[in-house]
């Protein structure tokens, strides 16, 4: 009876989270565009689908992501081998991208206007090398920043001058990088932190500032998601200047 509450507690939430989406679809479609909605069942039983898969998923982080990922992270921390905690950092974050389906999808993409832009030969394979290339390079780069991030962490660096300092390289690099890569490079940023890297990333840091003394986890628990962002910028830039 408690779960069966819960869950219809989740549900409401969704679908509450949900109807700014529907209410500007409907607006549109109706008032503005004057037209019907096409498949309207389908769309119906989707959009509950939608509404269902969203509450499970949000409990989903609640009773497993979250929990592993901190305490995990507060393992390591007592555990004290910085190499340890830092090869798990990396692991964690290379492992997570390149299993996020908005990054298979976006190279994929990539190496298809790639292949019709004459940037690459319109062959199968190449183009699959093309997006598996672009796939591992963002995916080592999230790695790479979450061992800077959790090294902050542990140092307790002031994170504004990290994040800057990375804009002026991400600025400075897209003069010399190849044109054709660097609103790829741009939007890898944002794809990285999608739904299966941010919950276990956020639960990292988070655990780790809270099993460190003299570490705040509001101040200093937050802030990998957006060294995830910014690392991939970065490195798919450089590998079109590599690759190009």
């Amino acid at each position: 009876m408690e779960g069966a509450k819960t869950f219809a507690k989740l549900l409401v939430g969704a679908l509450r989270d949900l109807a700014p989406i529907v209410l500007v679809i409907v607006f549109f479609q109706a008032i503005i565009l004057q037209q019907p909605f096409p498949n309207l069942v389908e769309t119906i039983v989707g959009l509950m689908f939608v509404v269902i898969g969203l509450a499970l998923f949000v409990q989903g982080l609640e009773m497993g992501l979250f929990p592993i990922g901190e305490t995990l992270a507060q393992a390591f921390a007592r555990k004290g081998s910085l190499s340890a905690l830092l090869a798990f950092a990396f692991c964690l974050g290379f492992g997570t991208t390149v299993a996020e389906p908005a990054l298979i999808a976006v190279t994929a993409e990539a190496a298809e206007v790639a292949a019709q832009g004459g940037a690459i030969e319109n062959l199968d394979v190449v183009k699959a090398g093309y997006a598996d290339g672009l796939r591992y390079t963002v995916a080592f780069s999230v790695g790479m920043a979450l061992v800077i991030g959790v090294f902050r962490i542990l140092k307790g660096w002031p994170i504004q001058y990290l994040i800057i300092g990375g804009y002026v390289v991400v600025v400075s690099l897209t003069f010399f990088a190849p044109k054709e890569i660097v609103g790829i490079a741009y939007d890898s940023g944002g794809v990285t932190t999608s739904t299966i890297t941010v919950p276990l990333v956020t639960a990292l840091g988070v655990g780790l500032a809270s099993s460190i003394k003299g570490r705040n986890p509001m101040i200093d628990g937050f802030g990998l998601i957006a060294f995830a962002s910014l690392t991939p910028m970065i490195f798919v830039l450089v590998y079109g200047m590599v690759t190009g």
